[in-house]
C-alpha cells in the first residue's frame, strides 16, 4: 500500500486545508471546491485527508460500507440478512477515499440495475457504483471542470442529500452516500459553469507559495518524505493523530452546537448585501460556523465563526474572476459586515442570548481584511 505524505506536514495554504478539515467534521456541509496552479497540493491534501481520518467500522463484505451501530444505515438486503439469522462478522478499514476517474459516466458512478432480472423474477439485483463506494469516506474528483456537466450535478446532489436514488425503468434503488466531496481544478483549463460552481459549499483559490522561507520548507520536506517515506510518517504521526483526535472530537460536540437569531439575522444580511443569487450561501455559512465552532471545542458559534465560514462560502459566488483580487473580496466582505453590525448592534457591547459579548464592528471588519 502507497504510504501518504501527511496532511500535517503540507506548508501553507491555510485555507485550503481549513476548507478539507471542516468538509470532514460536518460533511453535510457540501464539499470543497479547490481552485489553483498546477503544483499547488490540490491532489496531495485531498489524499492525505482521507489518510489522516479514523478508521472505521464495516460489516465485512459490504458493499456499500454501512455503519453497523447505525441500523438506520442499512440497506434492504443487509436488513434481510440480519433479520434471517445471519452472522455478519464486522470489521475495521481506513476510511475510503475514491478517485473519481473524469472519463466516468454515470452508471459507473450511481451504479446499475438488472431490469431483466426485476422484470422477469421480481429481483431488485443492484450492482454498487462509485457512490457506495465513497460511502463514510473521500470522492475526489480531480479536473472537475473536464468532467460531465450532467455527472457533476449528479454528484453534486448526492452530495447535498447524502442518499443515492437509481431509477430505471420504473424499479428504484437507494442506499446512504455520505462522503467528503472535494473537487480540484486549474481555472486556465477551463472553469465550471456558474451554477455548477455554486453548488459547491465552499471553494477555495491557491496560489503557488512566494515566499523563500515556505518554499525551501516545501522542498525539504518533499526530500525528506522521498528518501525515507515511512520515517517521514512516523516524525510527523504525533501532529496527525493531534488533529485526527480534534476531529473525531469535533464530529461528537457538533450536534450540541447552537446559534442564535442574531447570527442568522447577521448571515442573512451580509449575503443579500453582497447580491448573491439564492439562499444555497447562507445555509452554507451557518453549517460552516457550526463546523467551525466544534473545532474549536464551543457549543455556540460566534462573529468569528461567521466570517470564516463567509471567506470559504462566498468569494466564488460574487461576480468575480478566479485569482481576481480574493484579499480585495475578502476586505469588501469585512466592510460589509461591519455595516451589518452596525445595524443590528447598539453603539456599546451587548450580551447576545448566549451570554457571550458581542465584538465592536470595527474589530470584526479588521479580522475580515487579515483574512
Amino acid at each position: 500500500m502507497a504510504i501518504i505524505f501527511p496532511f500535517t506536514a503540507i506548508v501553507g495554504q491555510e485555507r485550503m486545508r481549513r476548507a478539507l478539515v471542516l468538509n470532514a467534521i460536518y460533511p453535510q456541509i457540501g464539499g470543497v471546491l479547490i481552485r489553483g496552479e498546477r503544483g499547488t497540493a490540490k491532489s496531495t491534501a485531498a489524499r492525505a485527508l482521507a489518510a489522516l481520518l479514523p478508521e472505521i467500522e464495516v460489516f465485512e463484505g459490504d458493499p456499500f460500507q454501512s455503519d453497523p451501530t447505525n441500523p438506520a444505515t442499512f440497506t434492504e438486503e443487509l436488513r434481510s440478512r440480519i433479520n434471517a439469522g445471519d452472522k455478519l462478522k464486522i470489521t475495521r478499514k481506513k476510511t475510503p477515499f475514491v478517485n473519481l476517474p473524469v472519463s466516468a459516466t454515470e452508471d459507473r458512478v450511481v451504479g446499475t440495475l438488472d431490469i431483466e432480472k426485476a422484470i422477469q423474477k421480481g429481483e431488485r439485483r443492484f450492482e454498487p457504483g462509485i457512490l457506495a463506494a465513497a460511502n463514510r469516506g473521500v470522492l475526489y474528483v480531480d479536473e472537475v471542470n473536464l468532467l460531465d456537466d450532467h455527472v457533476v450535478d449528479l454528484l453534486l446532489d448526492v452530495a447535498a442529500m447524502g442518499v443515492n436514488v437509481v431509477e430505471r425503468e420504473g424499479v428504484s434503488f437507494s442506499h446512504l452516500a455520505r462522503f467528503v466531496l472535494i473537487g480540484s481544478m486549474n481555472p486556465e483549463e477551463g472553469d465550471l459553469r456558474p451554477q455548477l460552481l455554486d453548488r459547491f459549499a465552499l471553494a477555495v483559490d491557491i496560489l503557488g507559495i512566494r515566499d523563500p522561507a515556505a518554499r525551501m520548507a516545501i522542498l525539504e520536506r518533499n526530500l525528506a518524505f522521498e528518501a525515507d517515506p515511512a520515517g517521514f510518517v512516523t516524525q510527523w504521526q504525533p501532529k496527525e493523530q493531534q488533529l485526527r483526535n480534534e476531529i473525531v472530537a469535533a464530529r461528537t460536540c457538533l450536534p450540541q452546537v447552537k446559534h442564535t437569531q442574531r447570527d442568522l439575522a447577521t448571515i442573512a444580511n451580509l449575503v443579500a448585501s453582497l447580491g448573491v443569487d439564492g439562499h444555497r450561501a447562507d445555509i452554507v455559512i451557518l453549517k460552516t460556523a457550526r463546523a467551525h465552532a466544534a473545532l474549536a471545542g464551543r457549543d455556540v458559534i460566534n462573529e468569528q465563526d461567521i466570517l470564516m465560514a463567509a471567506e470559504l462560502a462566498l468569494p466564488h459566488r460574487l461576480k468575480r474572476h478566479p485569482f481576481q483580487d480574493t484579499e480585495q473580496a475578502l476586505a469588501a466582505l469585512g466592510e460589509k459586515l461591519q455595516q451589518i453590525e452596525d445595524e443590528t448592534s447598539a453603539s456599546t457591547p451587548q450580551q447576545d442570548s448566549q451570554g457571550q459579548q458581542a465584538r465592536a464592528p470595527e474589530q470584526i471588519a479588521k479580522k475580515v481584511k487579515r483574512g
